[in-house]
């Protein structure tokens, strides 16, 4: 594991301008994630945990700072060099699944890979095979979004962020839509994950799912006003019920 952070974070600003109201989502970010990590997000409704992780996903620029992903600056990209690095670095989960609905399961996994003009349609099938395997959805590859259930097309969402073999895993909300059976199935897949070396950053609103991670950062109005291992809230939960 390298010594270098995979992701950091300096002096990170968003700021939206409304009918010359500024709203300060994020307000100086500073923060570190190292490669094979697995980091929580937390914090309560409007805190700016999505707007950081979009930012951290170059699906939203900042207004101020540096974002360094493997060591570049991706803040200071073009659009179209930012869109190159998301697709080829980050895979995203959203809580919406946000499947394309007529695509069936092969097409809307392999929908990433298709920008990449290299791979040839042999590589592109051995890469969508392989991240539907690992998610346990490759004997679903013809069905279409409307005929699987919520879990499923979060398990099909999954694999397409998968499959580009990104430097890290963006989960933004991820059981947000599903029942609670589903959700420990797609918690159990991230933390499957992460034994095999995925790098995970995710916000959750389900303190459970985020004790699942091994680090939590919490944002209020904006700012970190805490990052700790999970060791360290688990032993606090387990004093209050005893």
């Amino acid at each position: 594991m390298s010594e270098t952070p995979l992701i950091r974070l300096e002096g990170i600003q968003k700021i939206f301008f409304t009918d010359e109201i500024e709203t300060w989502a994020l307000d100086e970010i500073y923060l570190d994630v190292k490669e094979g990590e697995y980091v929580s997000i937390a914090g309560p409704s409007g805190c700016g945990k999505s707007t950081l992780l979009s930012v951290m996903g170059l699906l939203n620029s900042s207004t101020e700072g540096h974002y360094y992903l493997a060591g570049e600056d991706v803040a200071v990209l073009s659009s179209a060099a930012q869109a190159k690095v998301r697709n080829r670095q980050i895979g995203f989960i959203f809580q919406a699944f946000n499947l394309i609905g007529d695509m069936n399961v092969f097409e809307n996994v392999e929908l990433p890979l298709t920008y990449r003009k290299e791979l040839k349609r042999k590589d592109r099938k051995a890469k969508v095979q392989e991240a539907l395997e690992k998610v346990d959805m490759g004997h679903r590859l013809s069905h279409f979004p409307s005929q699987l259930s919520g879990g499923q097309q979060q398990r099909v969402a999954i694999a397409r962020a998968l499959t580009g073999e990104p430097k890290v895993l963006l989960a933004d909300e991820p059981t947000g839509n599903l029942d609670s059976k589903n959700a420990q199935i797609v918690m159990d897949i991230l933390a499957d994950l992460h034994k095999q070396g995925s790098t995970i950053c995710m916000v959750t609103h389900d303190p459970r799912s985020s004790l699942q991670a091994e680090r939590q950062v919490t944002l209020f109005d904006g700012k970190i006003v805490d990052d700790q291992p999970t060791s360290n809230l688990r032993l606090e939960s387990e004093a209050l019920v005893s």
